[in-house]
Parts: C-alpha cells; sequence; structure tokens
C-alpha cells in the first residue's frame, strides 16, 4: 500500500516500536530524521557539512537545513512505495514549512499519527526504559508490569528474548532534559501539540492511546489506518 505518513508522540510513548509495526504491516520505508543527520554528514555532503558546523556548536540545526534534507531523502527510490517519517516536525512552524513544501514538490501526506501519552506517565516510562540489545524496539521497563524485565540469576533480562545486556541511556535519567523535552512537546500553541492540531485542516490526525498495552495500542491503531 502507499502511503506516506507522519508519527508524532512524547519520548517513552512507544512511537518507535509502533512505527515499527507500521514499517512491516504496510511495507513502506522508516525514515528518522536523526539518521538523515549521520548520513548526510557521513557522506559529506553540503547540508551535511551546514547541519555539522550547528550541532558542533551544540546548536539546533535550522529549518532550512532540516527541510531541505528531509524533502530529498522522501525523494530518494526505497521512498516511492511510501514512507513513514519520525522525528519531525516539533512545532508549528516546522509542520507550517513542512507542508509547505510537500505541496510544493506533490508529494501526498495521508496520515498524521499521535502516539497520546499523559506527561507524568511518559515521564516514568523513559526513566524506567532499559533497551535490549538483540532488539531495542523489545519494550523493558522497571515501572510497569507488563513489560518489566524477568530475572536470571539475580539479573535483569528481556522480559521477550531473555537478552541478558539490558542497557540505561544516560539521558533518559536527566529530568531536567526530559521535563525541557515535555516543555516542547505539549505546548498546544508553538510546539508539537500545535503541530498536531495545524495537521488536523489539511489532513487525517490519528489518535491512539498509549496508556494500554504495547499489544492493545498497535491493534487499536491498525484498525484505524486500514
Amino acid at each position: 500500500m502507499d502511503l506516506n505518513i507522519l508519527i508524532l508522540g512524547p519520548s517513552g510513548s512507544g512511537k518507535g516500536t509502533q512505527g515499527a509495526v507500521i514499517q512491516k504491516r504496510f511495507r513502506i520505508q522508516h525514515v528518522e530524521t536523526g539518521v538523515i543527520f549521520r548520513d548526510n554528514i557521513k557522506r559529506d555532503t553540503e547540508l551535511g557539512k551546514k547541519s555539522k558546523e550547528y550541532i558542533d556548536m551544540g546548536e539546533l540545526v535550522p529549518d532550512d537545513i532540516t527541510i531541505p534534507m528531509i524533502l530529498s531523502r522522501l525523494k530518494e527510490a526505497d521512498c516511492i512505495s511510501g514512507w513513514l517519517l519520525d522525528g519531525f516536525p516539533r512545532n508549528l512552524v516546522q509542520a507550517a514549512a513542512l507542508w509547505e513544501v510537500l505541496q510544493k514538490e506533490g508529494i501526498k501526506l495521508d496520515y498524521v499519527i499521535e502516539i497520546v501519552l499523559d506527561k507524568d506517565i511518559s515521564k516514568k516510562r523513559i526513566m524506567g526504559r532499559r533497551f535490549c540489545a538483540i532488539d531495542n524496539n523489545h519494550p523493558n521497563n522497571i515501572y510497569f508490569d507488563a513489560i518489566k524485565p524477568k530475572e536470571k540469576n539475580g539479573k535483569p533480562v528481556c522480559h521477550i528474548c531473555g537478552c541478558e545486556s539490558l542497557t540505561i541511556r544516560a539521558e533518559d535519567q536527566d529530568e531536567v532534559a526530559i521535563d525541557k523535552r515535555h516543555s516542547i512537546y505539549y505546548d498546544n500553541e508553538k510546539g508539537t501539540i500545535a503541530a498536531i492540531n495545524y495537521f488536523e485542516t489539511k489532513v487525517k490526525v490519528v489518535r491512539v492511546e498509549s496508556h494500554t498495552g504495547f499489544k492493545e495500542t498497535s491493534e487499536n491503531l491498525m484498525k484505524m489506518l486500514s
């Protein structure tokens, strides 16, 4: 199925995991903005050089660099049969700019997916998540019984595959950084929520609650997209 989709959700919402399900179900390309940056920098493209200058200074890459990189990626051969864009836009200004360039290039957008999650639950999910070395999309979290890591010889292991290597991201324990990301995401005037509301007048916005289990969230999402 030829589908072009944006997927948005707060950290800890399971956006990446649900994105993997969507990619497999509809056989479309999963496009992550972080990967686009790294690829352009690695290939030493003009946009990659420019973005690296900002990244090296610890600054955000301007939209007039980010959006052309994203557009270039969406026009590559493997995206002809559809794509799932993950990680952009993050605010209202970016949403309007992205929509304008898609319209100019004649690239359709079929759905915007919002993975809905309460801010406090999101924070617990971030701070409690543990990453499986075999598959990062295996959900493990010390605060939620349904996906709590199992124990083997007194050590936590992946509750899905039994992998004995579960890691913690340092940034996941930084409450100040988490609160800063949330202040951007949950801002319904200028932030990511505002961007989602903007798209509601343009395309079909699909909202799925993520406070339920992973399986139930996936099933609900697939029903909405079918």
